[in-house]
Formats: C-alpha cells, structure tokens, sequence
C-alpha cells in the first residue's frame, strides 16, 4: 500500500474522524469510497489528494509522506544575474510549487 493511503486512515484516526465523517467532509454519499481509499484500491488524482489534505488539516505533502525539512527559515528569492539551467529552473518551480502546499 502507497504511503499516501496509510497516511489518510491515519490522520483521520489521530482527528477523531470516522470513515462516514471524512466522506461526508469530502462529498462522498457513503464511507464505502473512504474505504477503498484507505487500502488503496483506489488511485487519488492530485486535485482529489489536494482535498484530502485540506479535509484533515495537513499539507498534501505530509499526506504523501514526502520528507520535508522544517528546520528552513529562510530562502532567498533573487538571484542577481546568476544563470540557471533549464533543470534548475523546473527544480525552482517544483519547490515553490511544495513551500505553497504548506500554506494554511
């Protein structure tokens, strides 16, 4: 079972939820979906793992297990002239993509 599966049924489990309470949070009419869901018989596209992470109060990428350092305070914004590489660039924009999943 993906990371992500274990880590919804856990996070509803720490929250207090039951499977019919995450449902009903997510616009599902029965607690069957969350079911599958959670043994992973049924692939999440990003909008939905998105949902997920929003009706459980956590960033998508604490649902997906990735690891984070939360130790960064601070990055710099600028480069002042420096030229990138293409692969940096799209590495750039993933990770800003990641540091605006953790917004609440």
């Amino acid at each position: 079972m993906l990371q992500l599966y274990h880590n919804i049924k856990n996070r509803r489990l720490k929250l207090g939820l039951t499977q019919s309470e995450l449902a009903k949070k997510l616009g599902y009419s029965d607690k069957s979906m969350i079911a599958k869901i959670e043994k992973g018989a049924v692939d999440l596209p990003q909008s939905k793992i998105i949902a997920f992470a929003e009706a459980l109060n956590v960033s998508p990428s604490d649902l997906m297990g990735w690891d984070t350092d939360d130790d960064v305070q601070t990055i710099a914004a600028h480069h002042d002239g420096e030229e990138w590489t293409e692969e940096e660039l799209e590495e750039i924009e993933r990770f800003k993509a990641f540091v605006r999943s953790k917004r609440k």
